[in-house]
């Protein structure tokens, strides 16, 4: 009982409590002042890195988090990580707000799914915050220190090798221990729930069978008609460990194990050997390694950026809710007309001169394939598609000809699909309706009907690119191939289309940089190469903020008009906005960069950069942001400042 003396004796202790806030203000000092007041212990933080560590370090009663401001730290990230740990779980925490009061008051509900006991107000008044801990202390601070003494009793009679139950006033049995369940044969649940008479029969029946010595003896205080139950040999508690230990050689045994279970049998074996400290730490990964998304961060709502936070809404989800009655059918694919002059290239010997010349520098990062755009009258990837397989030699590989692969570059492209070298990249946005996997799912689309709601647009555009490219053998690039090299290529293909879906954004990025760049990284491992090439498509369909200034501009006004237009459709059709931010007649395009390239460019170019080193790509995202910056100080929402 030594854990429920300690308990005990912590409420005759000073109550410990940690302040986090990034910086001091009259709100940080108030509550400073009202724990001296209190003869409270208090400490202070100022990262949510020395919090943790602070908290893990001196377990305090309450802690108190700055939730006004998510420039410095995300309150509830932090929240939810102070969470994950053993000691928080009689821990008070408490998210100071702020005070709105020409806003309607919205749910707590996610507030405290983050992890919060409760909000305060902002407030700095001494007394108030005085106030506000002396409620703290006599209640949820107390309520915890019984649940936290009841536990430790529990935890005490797990452990016991005596054979001990609890029953009601009705003599209905509440609880068993191991041993008890040791004893009588019987799994706890078949014995809660049970009136104590029936067992008694149990008890009886066992003693007969078994043969064992078991005193049976009414209890003689105020509890009424409860039995203790005492086994005088040891062979209960032999018994448990003989299950327990039977157990785990079967898992250990297991023909064919996954890689997360050899890991969990690792940690539950270094356990048994391990102190205290170390065992809970243990149990902390032991926690997060049985989370289904391991490399999928814990997305906490900012309400201080609505951009990123619509973004992350409108990227990241498959839709917020459904809604019956409304359907949102894509358009007939649009035909678009190609001047007589221009006519699409046998090889690359025929390419008009003037298209030729826009293609003279494609291999470099700067090429302006806006220009490229209009001297093809907006039928760029034909041209540069035979230009780039040709330097690639694709058609050697796939024993094709240069007539078929131009036909199937002809038959597959749509003027909204952009350039890219290599076949995934060319057919990963094929037929794209300009709206997000959100609206598709909202409206109850064909295609989220087809994919169950799951990563549509790009299940949808792998399909199609194979449909087209099947269907017709004279653009059939795959035809020659042999069959085991043509799957292998065609689940390459596939993998890397739908590895541009945004809510794995995180999982590829993190795998990426646990598993690549590492020191003796095995680059040549199948799983490797395939991490590489996921991350390899994911920085070109994003790339527009490394572009040249210009080209990037250019790529924010188009792709602002496309959220632009889905919000209109939304609006128009009453289906739920995801993206709220993107109001044409509101909306500050250089925060929606700025927050786009904060929350999904700059770690994920990071990491890119130090596997492939591309110094000129990262200066450009750095003068791009301080552009986008610039242009946010002013208080401009355009494109472009205008001119003086």
């Amino acid at each position: 009982m030594e854990c429920g003396q300690r308990c005990w004796f912590q409420t005759f202790l000073p109550k410990q409590v940690l302040l986090v806030f990034a910086k001091e203000d009259n709100q940080s000092n108030g509550f400073c002042w009202a724990c001296e007041k209190a003869g409270y212990r208090c400490s202070i933080a100022r990262t949510p890195e020395s919090a943790l560590e602070c908290f893990l370090d001196k377990h305090h009663e309450i802690i108190i988090i700055d939730h006004r401001n998510s420039r410095y730290f995300d309150a509830e990230t932090l929240c939810r990580s102070i969470r994950t740990t053993k000691p928080s779980e009689n821990t008070v925490i408490i998210g100071v707000v702020r005070r709105h009061a020409d806003r309607e008051e919205s749910s707590l509900l996610p507030f405290l799914s983050a992890g919060f006991t409760r909000r305060y107000v902002e407030n700095s008044n001494i007394m108030a915050c005085y106030n506000e801990l002396i409620q703290l202390e006599f209640g949820e601070v107390q309520a915890q220190f019984k649940l936290r003494a009841c536990n430790s009793i529990f935890t005490a009679l797990e452990k016991s090798q005596e054979a001990t139950e609890i029953t009601s006033e009705d003599h209905v049995i509440q609880y068993v221990n191991p041993a008890f369940e040791a004893v009588m044969g019987y799994q706890k649940g078949e014995l809660i729930g049970k009136e104590l008479t029936e067992a008694e029969r149990i008890c009886e029946r066992v003693q007969a069978e078994s043969q064992t010595d078991i005193q049976t003896c009414r209890h003689k205080d105020k509890r009424k008609g409860s039995l203790d139950v005492r086994s005088t040999t040891s062979r209960g508690s032999d018994g448990s460990s003989q299950r327990r230990h039977s157990s785990m050689a079967r898992i250990h045994s297991m023909t064919i194990e996954a890689p997360i279970t050899k890991v969990i049998n690792i940690i539950n074996a270094a356990q048994e050997s391990s102190p205290m400290p170390v065992a809970e730490a243990l149990d902390r990964v032991l926690e997060i390694l049985r989370t289904t998304e391991l490399y999928s961060p814990q997305l906490g709502t900012k309400d201080e950026d609505p951009h990123t936070n619509d973004l992350v809404g409108g990227l990241m989800t498959d839709g917020l809710r459904r809604l019956s009655g409304n359907e949102y059918l894509l358009s007939a694919k649009q035909t678009h007309q190609v001047p007589g002059s221009l006519i699409s290239p046998i090889s690359l010997n025929d390419i008009p001169p003037r298209i030729a010349q826009a293609m003279e520098n494609e291999q470099d990062w700067d090429f302006n394939i806006f220009e490229l755009e209009a001297a093809t009258h907006k039928r760029p990837l034909v041209y540069l598609g035979l230009k780039l397989f040709a330097r690639f030699r694709i058609c050697e590989f796939l024993g094709c000809s240069e007539s078929t692969l131009r036909s199937w570059l002809q038959q597959t492209l749509d003027p909204i699909d952009e350039v890219a070298a290599l076949i995934a990249a060319t057919v990963h946005d094929v037929d794209h309706p300009g709206r997000t996997n959100s609206f598709l799912c909202n409206a109850g689309s064909e295609l989220a009907i087809l994919y169950n709601d799951t990563a549509v647009l790009e299940s949808h555009h792998a399909a199609l690119a194979f449909q087209i490219t099947t269907r017709d053998d004279k653009c059939n690039i795959f035809k020659n191939m042999e069959r085991n090299e043509y799957r292998t290529l065609r689940q390459a293909i596939i993998d890397m289309v739908l590895a541009t879906e945004m809510t794995k954004h995180f999982e590829h990025v993190n795998k990426f940089v646990n598993s690549i760049n590492k020191p003796l990284a095995a680059l040549e491992e199948n799983g490797n190469r395939i991490l590489i090439k996921r991350m390899l498509i994911k920085c070109a369909d994003v790339s527009n903020p490394c572009r040249s200034l210009e080209q990037c501009i250019e790529w924010a006004g188009r792709i602002s008009e496309e959220y632009f237009a889905q919000t209109d459709d939304e609006k128009r059709q009453g289906l739920p906005v995801v993206m709220p931010v993107f109001d044409r007649n509101t909306c500050s395009i250089p925060k929606s960069q700025i927050s786009f390239i904060d929350y999904f460019i700059m770690d994920m170019f990071d990491a890119w950069d130090a596997f492939a080193d591309l110094p000129n790509l990262m200066q450009h995202l750095d003068n791009n942001f301080k552009y986008w910056k610039g242009l946010d100080d002013k208080k401009l929402r355009t494109l472009r400042a205008p001119p003086e």
